[in-house]
């Protein structure tokens, strides 16, 4: 379904939507934005003397929405029902509800409940991202919901800092395929959320033991995935991510495995990813092992056959000759 300028693409119940306004005639914009979006009660307005830009990707599934991109100057009305958590990625802003406005630097949040008319402004052109939980959704995890909602999230706190990575990895490749849309581990966005806000006692139990953990593992994995080359040791992980090396232990031990030999799959991941690469046919077998972190060339040989049944040369020959009979 094409709209006014959107891009929908739909897999089972999961809705993908791109809301791009340069796509509209400008003086139409407005109209156009009203008209399609009207009726999830979501009410937009340039500021004064700046046109309406949009340019977003919205993610909605069954009791979770997530809204990343870019918007010019201007203010947004909701009265939909849902709660939302806005991370302000931009300039500075204004957030208005309960009779409260606050301020918002770059890199702070403010959670907006769906019982109340909520108000977010933004004085410059910038990126947004939004969690949207349809239905109040996260008020009932918080302790003091009318209290906690619109008040600044520091752009510092710890909790904000891992769902903004949790965020940033869902929207690495600044789109997302719909059939992979449930590895997104809702429940794990609920549970940052929940912290980042003021998460009710009972719900801050089961997001530091589910939420915060998954999200440390992925900012492990992503730091270690960075460095695959050159390598990092549990000490050098840990410090990083001010974490103590019994805990990042911990965590790959969650998963049945550990650093150790995520390091090793990753690295025997990304030789094959060279080898099956007719671009680097001529690339000599041992290059490819230093450059993916190895040092030892038969370890990595024996290795590399263990985990995908053949060696190196022979996968790289079967791939080709069957490349080359296309």
């Amino acid at each position: 379904m094409h709209e006014a300028g959107e891009v929908q693409s739909s897999r089972a119940s999961t809705r993908v939507v791109r809301i791009r306004t340069d796509d509209w005639p400008e003086r139409d914009r407005l109209a156009i934005f009203h008209e399609v979006h009207g009726r999830d009660r979501i009410h937009v307005d340039p500021l004064p003397d700046e046109a309406l830009r949009i340019d977003v990707l919205m993610v909605k599934l069954p009791g979770f929405g997530l809204l990343y991109g870019r918007r010019s100057p201007l203010r947004s009305e909701f009265a939909d029902g849902s709660d939302r958590l806005m991370l302000n990625l931009g300039g500075p802003a204004v957030a208005t509800q309960f009779g409260r406005e606050l301020q918002l630097e770059r890199g702070d949040a403010v959670a907006l409940s769906g019982a109340d008319r909520g108000v977010l402004t933004t004085a410059r052109t910038g990126r947004i991202a939004t969690l949207e939980f349809p239905q109040g959704g996260l008020l009932p995890l918080l302790t003091d919901p009318r209290h906690r909602c619109a008040r600044r999230i520091p752009k510092d706190s710890s909790a904000l800092r891992l769902l903004r990575g949790y965020v940033r990895v869902a929207l690495a490749s600044g789109s997302i395929d719909a059939a992979d849309l449930p590895h997104l581990a809702i429940p794990h966005m609920y549970d940052l959320a929940a912290l980042a806000v003021g998460a009710a006692r009972e719900a801050e139990e089961i997001a530091k033991g589910r939420g915060v953990r998954a999200a440390r593992l992925r900012a492990v994995k992503d730091d270690i995935r960075a460095r695959i080359e050159t390598g990092s040791s549990l000490g050098d992980v840990a410090g990083r991510h001010r974490l103590s090396a019994r805990y990042v232990r911990m965590l790959f031990e969650s998963e049945a495995t550990s650093m150790t030999d995520f390091v090793l799959e990753e690295r025997l991941k990304r030789a094959r990813s060279i080898l099956l690469s007719p671009r680097f046919a001529t690339r000599r077998i041992a290059e490819i092992a230093y450059e993916v972190g190895f040092n030892d060339v038969s370890y990595f040989n024996r290795t590399f056959r263990r985990r995908f049944g053949q060696s190196p040369g022979e996968l790289r020959e079967m791939h080709l000759s069957q490349f080359k009979s296309k």
